[in-house]
C-alpha cells in the first residue's frame, strides 16, 4: 500500500532493517528522499500483517520525451529534478523509482518483483505512461574492475541480463536505455571512509570496498576518497 493510504507508516519505513553497505548511506544528495512528503502516492510499503518488510520510493519528475537526456547523474540526478521541479513551475512527465529496500529475513522471496509491480501501478495510477529505475545491477559488486557499459551486455544463453536484478526489470517489461555513469557519487574525508568500511585507507588509488560497484578513488595527499557509482537507466513503458 501507499503512504497516501498509511500516512502513519512513514516515520517506521525509516526505521526499516537493511543490507545495504554503510557507505552507500552516505550519499549526499540521500537527503531529499525526505522531501516526498508530496508524492505520498508513489512511496509504497509491503506488510506483514501490520509490520513492514519493505518499501519501495519512486519519484514523478519532468522528462523531455528524449531517453538521451535522462540524466548522467542517475539517482542523484532524477531525485533532484523530482524534488525541485515544482519550484520551478515544470510538470512531471515520468517517474523514476529511486529504491527498493526488503527486510534481510524477507530477502529471497521474490518480493522485489512484487514492489516493482507495486511501483508500476502506482506511476499508471498516476496517469504517467513511463516508469524509469536508475537500475543498481545487484552483482556487479562481484565485478568493481568492469566497467558498467560492458557488464550490462552480459546475457545468460536465453537472452536474459546474467545480472538477477536486471533480468527481474526485463521480465517485467523493461527495456536497458543507457548506462548513467556518475549516478551516485559519494565523497568523503579518509577518517568517514574508514569508520564507513573498516578499511585503513592510508594509500593513494584505487581502493576495492566490499559491496561497491567500482573502485573508490583515493587521495591521500588530499585527504578524501570519493566513490563514483554507475547505474542503468531502464525504461518501463506502462
Amino acid at each position: 500500500m501507499s503512504l497516501a493510504e498509511r500516512p502513519d507508516l512513514a516515520p517506521v519505513l525509516d526505521q526499516l532493517p537493511h543490507s545495504w553497505p554503510a557507505f552507500m548511506l552516505e550519499d549526499p544528495a540521500s537527503w531529499m528522499l525526505g522531501l516526498l512528503g508530496p508524492y505520498a502516492a508513489f512511496q509504497l510499503a509491503l506488510l506483514d500483517g501490520d509490520r513492514p518488510v519493505a518499501r519501495a520510493h519512486s519519484v514523478p519528475f519532468p522528462w523531455n520525451g528524449d531517453e538521451a537526456s535522462l540524466p548522467d547523474t542517475g539517482w542523484d540526478g532524477v531525485l533532484a529534478r523530482g524534488v525541485v521541479s515544482p519550484t520551478r513551475g515544470r510538470e512531471p512527465t515520468a517517474v523514476s523509482a529511486l529504491e527498493i529496500t526488503i527486510a534481510p529475513d524477507w530477502q529471497g522471496k521474490g518480493l522485489s518483483r512484487v514492489l516493482l509491480r507495486g511501483l508500476r501501478e502506482a506511476a499508471a495510477g498516476g496517469g504517467f505512461s513511463d516508469l524509469f529505475a536508475p537500475v543498481r545491477p545487484s552483482r556487479k559488486a562481484d565485478h568493481p574492475a568492469v566497467p558498467m557499459a560492458e557488464y550490462v551486455t552480459w546475457r545468460r544463453p536465453d537472452g536474459l541480463p546474467v545480472d538477477p536484478w536486471l533480468r527481474v526489470h526485463e521480465r517485467a517489461g523493461g527495456q536497458i536505455v543507457k548506462v548513467c555513469p556518475a549516478s551516485m557519487v559519494v565523497p568523503g574525508t579518509l577518517a568517514q571512509w574508514r569508520d564507513w568500511t573498516g578499511l585503513p585507507f592510508d594509500r593513494s588509488g584505487d581502493v576495492l570496498v566490499p559491496g561497491a560497484l567500482a573502485p573508490v578513488h583515493v587521495s591521500v595527499e588530499h585527504d578524501h576518497a570519493v566513490y563514483v557509482e554507475a547505474n542503468v537507466w531502464v525504461r518501463h513503458r506502462l
